[in-house]
């Protein structure tokens, strides 16, 4: 983690203060002055401000079902922020990992541990997320072994990785993806001649959302392990 957004998590700080407080050299690791902000403090650190060890706050993980017309952004824009719809202390402090377009709807993990989130949103990492996808046309017979053997995608030269392609009925159909390009789900069956009426994130590894849309909780911790496990 960044020093200045270790000191922010461990005190009351603003991260404009905690660069100002490191600036002053008032922040010791190890015994030594640091003064960049962008230092990595490491889990075996002794970090200390003014003589005092700081010891920081624990990470958060929530789920989230997220509605249609909000974004996955720390700001409000043309549409809400999702993080309007938490009732939690400090909510400057999380992020978004793994994001959604604003007319997508379901799943969305919300943390303040950046380790956790990079690592799960990391293409090596190929954790699934199971898409439900309504269609505006019927399906064609073979979708199923295209979206296998990979889409090229327009503007791109590689393949898509392969995805498991579940047809519900002609219009409905359940999708699997170890990747995350930009507006990969919609690209992919605009390839294929089809387009997305309405898609929703069900899951993210092993992990299903069991949440009303727009309602929220926090991971337990065995739901937060399993996620690691693919980090």
């Amino acid at each position: 983690m960044r020093l200045d957004k270790f000191i922010v998590k461990s005190t009351e700080y603003s991260l404009t203060e905690a660069k100002a407080i490191i600036e002053n050299s008032r922040v010791v690791i190890n015994r030594l002055i640091v003064i960049k902000a962008t230092h990595q403090v490491h889990k075996n650190n002794v970090v200390t401000l003014d003589g005092k060890v700081l010891t920081p706050r624990r990470f958060r993980y929530l789920m989230l079902n997220k509605p249609v017309d909000t974004i996955c952004s720390n700001v409000d824009e043309k549409y809400p922020s999702v993080l309007n719809l938490l009732d939690v202390d400090k909510v400057t402090e999380l992020h978004i990992a793994g994001r959604l377009d604003a007319d997508t709807t379901g799943l969305v993990l919300i943390t303040d541990d950046g380790h956790w989130s990079f690592n799960l949103t990391s293409p090596k990492n190929k954790c699934k997320k199971l898409y439900t996808v309504k269609l505006s046309r019927p399906i064609s017979s073979d979708a199923t072994t295209l979206f296998a053997e990979g889409i090229l995608l327009q503007g791109e030269t590689k393949l898509t990785l392969p995805a498991e392609l579940h047809i519900i009925d002609a219009y409905n159909v359940l999708l699997s993806l170890t990747e995350g390009r930009f507006h990969q789900v919609k690209r992919m069956f605009s390839t294929i001649g089809n387009r997305v009426k309405s898609l929703h994130r069900q899951q993210i590894g092993n992990l299903e959302l069991n949440l009303d849309s727009g309602q929220w909780r926090y991971l337990t911790p065995a739901e937060v392990d399993a996620l690691s496990v693919l980090n």
